[in-house]
């Protein structure tokens, strides 16, 4: 193949040649470039099947391209069966413009297949949801094919598709284009229109769609009932809904097609739930005023569904009463999505979720995992760690953890002991560091210092687990809070020792517990020694440090501090900013607190509401003060 670049207007350029050899079009199917020079270009039959074979066996639709291109440069003339096979390909690849762009050529070219194939091609175009670039193919092969008609089904998804897109009107167009070349409109073709206007809250053109629908003697189905009533609830004219669905009932008697009565029920109860007529939901899963038109368990299944969608578990789980009552199961999913809502939802949503769980395993459910680990949670977070704990699921661990979490913060140290003996015992699954960390916590928290410590150096060690950060960060924690100051620098520099690196988390909570424990020179000597030579802090460790120096009433300091940080590179947040503003404020330092703050914009930062308040609050208190100075003189 030869590529010529073209001599410009201007400046005369002597014509280069590139000779690029075949195989650059060939990878996987070398062979056929070996067979242009030994078969003729006019084999038709053995090019269209090669072609179709590098399509479909060989799944390579760009070396088809090139091929069919070099072909095309020797002389052949492509043909329909050629542009078929390419159009596939392309849409199999999901490269849709392409493949309208390739139709629309052939069309030009006059390389058109017969109408069948044709509105086989079209079809496969609509699959790209793009109906404006198939509508302008479609009205091209029409223009240049004048007997060419498109196929009823076919006009009916590009309607839809510019419903979809709440392009209704130019659906309507496509209809007229429609009936003018001969087609008759179905239930279909009037349904989707409908449902088109009334998606775009234009109730009288659907009214007047579906009296022309009438007036053709095209019957409306149980779809078409529905889409209007759709419509009807949006404008919340909730008396001619219910007219309209005593003729949906009606419609449904006489339909055969299960789908369609399927399908419509399901759209109704859809449309109930998004615009809120639950009232009317639970009244139809009481009267089945659809009788056996609808199977009654797919109705309550539909019905749980959307109240689920809409948010409404409660609803869903007294349509689930229902159901029981007249001797149906829901399915496992639908019961799934109630529990895990109701545990979501709050305000009595879990115990309804536990009651439901309960009840549940009667008939053979058992949740879904995450489902049965956010019970878990949630009944934990309700202070029934008991009902958590006896729910008749096999745990994980991390539902385990999610336990022993809910007694420790509830003080029950005990149960969570017992329940890591178990872990440990084989009864549960084993436990791993989250767990021993969570029991080290709880046992500090109520003063169990030693028995934190021994979990610690000796049960940890001997079951294969090795204390992380997070682990020490607890223990530390605890230990300041129980003002063991001493026994928590202790171990700190085992952890140091065995090798586990100290997180800004954990010198936040140092300097948190010498500065609340009196010891500003030891916390000030940790950060110079410590903290600042390992690089390891971020805007908590400033914070923590800033405060303790101005609770100690050292404002001068805590400002001298905060500016060294600044020269040194460092960029505090606003929240340092604020305790020293605070501390000010608070010192009636009025000159410096506004001095900070004229700082802190230098630096690059706006005060924010809590700033505003501090200052607030000081100018507030200095009005108060100076108005009672004002009355004592003035009784003087």
């Amino acid at each position: 193949m030869y590529l010529t670049t073209l001599p410009s207007p201007k400046t005369p350029i002597t014509p280069k040649t590139l000779t690029i050899p075949l195989t650059f079009f060939f990878t996987h199917y070398s062979t056929s470039a070996s067979h242009l020079d030994q078969i003729s270009v006019d084999n038709t039959p053995y090019w269209t099947k090669t072609i179709h074979h590098l399509c479909t066996r060989h799944r390579n639709v760009d070396q088809a391209l090139h091929l069919l291109d070099h072909l095309h440069l020797r002389g052949y003339r492509p043909v329909p069966l050629n542009l078929t096979s390419i159009v596939h390909a392309l849409c199999d690849s999901h490269r849709f413009d392409e493949a309208h762009h390739r139709f629309a050529n052939s069309i030009h070219s006059d390389c058109v297949p017969d109408q069948r194939t044709c509105n086989v091609i079209i079809a496969r175009l609509l699959d790209s949801q793009t109906p404006h670039t198939t509508l302008n193919v479609l009205r091209l092969l029409s223009h240049l094919k004048p007997d060419f008609v498109a196929s009823l089904v076919n006009y009916n998804r590009l309607m839809d598709q510019l419903c979809s897109l709440r392009r209704p009107s130019e659906a309507h167009t496509v209809l007229f284009d429609m009936m003018s070349r001969g087609h008759c409109p179905n239930a279909v073709s009037y349904t989707t229109l409908i449902n088109g206007y009334c998606g775009m809250g234009e109730l009288s053109h659907a009214h007047k769609m579906f009296d022309e629908m009438c007036e053709r003697e095209v019957a409306p189905n149980s779809m078409t009932y529905s889409v209007l009533i759709s419509g009807v609830l949006r404008k919340r004219d909730i008396r001619g809904a219910v007219e309209m669905m005593g003729k949906l009932w009606e419609a449904m008697k006489g339909e055969d097609d299960t789908l369609v009565k399927n399908a419509a029920f399901s759209n109704l109860i859809e449309s109930m739930c998004r615009e809120g007529y639950f009232q009317e939901v639970f009244g139809i899963a009481e009267d089945r005023p659809q009788g056996e038109s609808v199977n009654e368990e797919f109705a309550y299944g539909q019905m749980i569904d959307s109240l689920c969608k809409a948010g409404r578990y409660h609803g869903a789980s007294r349509i689930v009463y229902i159901m029981r009552h007249r001797g149906f199961v829901p399915r496992v999913t639908s019961y799934n999505c109630i529990v895990h809502g109701l545990t979501k939802e709050g305000e009595g949503g879990v115990m309804r979720a536990y009651q439901l769980l309960e009840e549940g395993i009667e008939f053979g459910y058992l949740p879904s995992e995450y489902t049965y680990k956010v019970l878990v949670e949630g009944l934990c977070q309700e202070s029934d760690v008991d009902k958590a704990w006896q729910t008749e699921c096999q745990p994980d661990v991390i539902t385990l953890n999610i336990v022993v979490n809910g007694f420790c913060k509830m003080g029950r140290v005990e149960e969570a002991l017992k329940v890591l003996d178990d872990m440990m015992t084989g009864k549960f699954c084993a436990p791993n560091v989250v767990t021993f960390t969570t029991i080290i916590n709880g046992l500090l928290n109520v003063g169990r210092t030693q028995e934190a410590l021994y979990i610690l150096h000796d049960v940890m060690p001997q079951k294969g687990f090795r204390p992380n950060v997070v682990t020490y960060n607890a223990v530390l924690r605890g230990l300041f809070k129980l003002d063991q100051g001493k026994q928590a620098m202790e171990i700190f520099n085992g952890m140091v020792t065995e090798g586990v690196a100290a997180s800004s988390t954990t010198y936040t909570i140092i300097i948190d517990g010498l500065c609340e424990s009196d010891q500003l020179e030891e916390a000030k000597r940790f950060w110079d020694d410590v903290i600042w030579p390992a690089q390891i802090h971020d805007n908590f460790v400033y914070a923590a440090i800033i405060k303790g120096i101005c609770h100690s009433g050292n404002f001068d300091e805590a400002c001298h501090f905060l500016y060294e940080l600044v020269d040194s590179g460092v960029s505090p947040n606003i929240f340092s900013y604020n305790i020293v503003i605070d501390t000010a404020c608070k010192l009636g330092l009025k000159k410096e607190a506004y001095e900070v703050v004229r700082e802190m914009k230098r630096n690059g930062l706006s005060p924010d509401s809590v700033t505003w308040r501090i200052l607030d609050k000081f100018h507030g208190n200095a009005r108060k003060e100076f108005g009672d100075d004002e009355d004592s003189q003035s009784r003087s």
